[in-house]
């Protein structure tokens, strides 16, 4: 693991300890005429409650990582730890209930049902965990007020700008309360204001006790973090707490104190 002089602090708020945890992670892919390395290696803890920026070019085994982290791909050797569960014996039944009740996705394109209004998105994976339906449409109805679209349950996806259609998926992802939100690149289809209001809205549930944990490219994005960990060719390259976040130059002053 990169030596970066970076050890994993317990937030303020007092929550703590590792929601994920890889050990010796390794991850091939065999394509037949040859074996690429994925990950190579890889130790790594996030604890509960922190905000964290994965980091890296093309190639570099960030999503590869994402993959992984969300249950969508299994390493080649190693172990992966989600909420103190080894998730590399699961059977593909088993990684999906913990898809559905354990990580709240969001993607770069969206990934909303499009002939569904916003309220049926936010629905769905409360669906397919069988919650009843009129305690499904409560809690869809108040994520869909709490990121701003209370007026806007009925529309559907082409109805709406991508921001707000990236709010909707945002809505969807804490549908079932998941203790990590897992989002790739979720910034890459929107203009830079829809960008930064869709990453204050991260932060903002980050800051209410979230795990959150962001794939990107653009180091604005990533800035938005506390922790930023840099990938290169299936490697930890550094893992750094971000110093020039406010959140992070406060809690240095008040522990100076």
């Amino acid at each position: 693991m990169a030596a970066s002089g970076h050890e994993l602090e317990k937030r303020a708020d007092g929550k703590g300890g590792p929601l994920l945890r890889l050990e010796n992670l390794v991850k091939i892919y065999d394509t037949g005429a040859l074996k690429v390395m994925g990950l190579h290696k890889l130790s790594l803890e996030i604890n509960r409650g922190e905000f964290v920026a994965i980091m890296g070019h093309s190639g570099s085994g960030k999503s590869t990582l994402m993959n992984i982290l969300g249950c969508l791909d299994r390493p080649t050797l190693g172990h992966y730890y989600l909420d103190g569960q080894d998730t590399a014996g699961l059977t593909s039944d088993e990684l999906s209930d913990i898809r559905n009740r354990k990580i709240g996705f969001v993607f770069q394109s969206f990934n909303l049902i499009s002939r569904t209004s916003a309220l049926k998105n936010v629905e769905l994976p409360m669906t397919y965990a069988r919650v009843p339906k009129a305690r499904r449409r409560a809690r869809a109805q108040e994520l869909l007020t709490r990121v701003g679209l209370g007026a806007r349950m009925d529309h559907m996806p082409n109805e709406m700008s991508g921001g707000q259609r990236q709010r909707v998926a945002i809505a969807r992802a804490l549908a079932n309360q998941p203790p990590l939100i897992l989002a790739d690149e979720p910034t890459g289809n929107l203009d830079t204001a829809s960008s930064i209001e869709i990453m204050e809205l991260f932060r903002q549930l980050h800051e209410e006790g979230a795990t959150v944990v962001v794939v990107t490219h653009e180091e604005d994005i990533a800035a938005f973090a506390d922790r930023i960990l840099r990938f290169g060719d299936g490697k930890l390259l550094s893992d750094e707490i971000n110093r020039n976040h406010p959140w992070t130059r406060k809690k240095e002053e008040a522990d100076a104190d």
